[in-house]
């Protein structure tokens, strides 16, 4: 399990005793790691009396050129900062590098909390 709480760490490198057990808030989930090809979304409960759509497979990227937005299908996934395999593995996260119709765009969204990819293009 992924832990959400405070750091091991103090500021000054020195170790922070845990005072208590990790809380049900704390609790991280898996990743969702949209991938490209048909779309398929899930939903999931977050925190107060709201969802999120996660976007598990997407083939459609929003994209803006200057003033206007088009939608633009995605073709594969050129570069990924985050991790050198997700450009192999075809999995967009923001901040990635996607090869569209309309030609390079960055991602600007988070397809696995907002369930859509936004992108800007590239000069």
């Amino acid at each position: 399990m992924k832990d959400q709480g405070r750091s091991t760490r103090k500021r000054t490198g020195g170790r922070l005793r845990p005072s208590r057990n990790k809380k049900r808030y704390q609790l991280g989930r898996e990743p969702a790691e949209t991938t490209v090809g048909e779309p398929r979304f899930q939903t999931v409960d977050s925190r107060g009396n709201e969802t999120k759509t996660r976007a598990l497979a997407t083939n459609v990227a929003h994209v803006a050129d200057g003033d206007e937005t088009v939608e633009a299908e995605i073709e594969n996934v050129t570069e990924n900062p985050s991790n050198v395999n997700y450009a192999r593995r075809n999995i967009i996260t923001k901040g990635a590098i996607i090869e569209t119709s309309e030609g390079d765009a960055r991602v600007t969204s988070r397809p696995g909390q907002s369930g859509q990819v936004n992108a800007v293009l590239l000069d």
